[in-house]
């Protein structure tokens, strides 16, 4: 599973436990976190304050300690105002460039017969 895609879980996971509700990738607006503010992927969190009833910081904080504790990858988090900045663990990405190195044709285009 990618990166992408696990915190995507994580998130929808997240929410269940959190504030029993349900929610699909598509609820889920992530981006790469910008180069000011510490982390590799940024999760909006003002579209579940309604299902959570609650401050957007309020739930990007409680959203980042249960990353923390239940997702492997995340090792750690900061917010700033309504946004989850998520740190993935260097193992991860040492795995992932690992991988795409034993992988001989990576990289390699698919021959059309042109």
């Amino acid at each position: 599973m990618n990166i992408v895609a696990s915190i995507e879980n994580g998130v929808i996971a997240g929410v269940k436990a959190l504030y029993n509700a349900d929610i699909t990738a598509k609820d889920i607006t992530m981006n790469n976190t910008r180069k000011e503010f510490e982390g590799d992927y940024t999760v909006v969190t003002f579209p579940f304050a309604r299902v959570a009833r609650k401050k957007p910081d309020v739930i990007a904080q409680e959203l980042g300690d249960f990353f923390v504790e239940n997702v492997e990858e995340v090792t750690a988090y900061n917010v700033v105002k309504g946004f989850l900045n998520l740190v993935v663990d260097d193992t991860y990405w040492k795995n992932f460039l690992g991988t795409m190195l034993a992988d001989e044709t990576f990289g390699s285009a698919v021959v059309k017969g042109e």
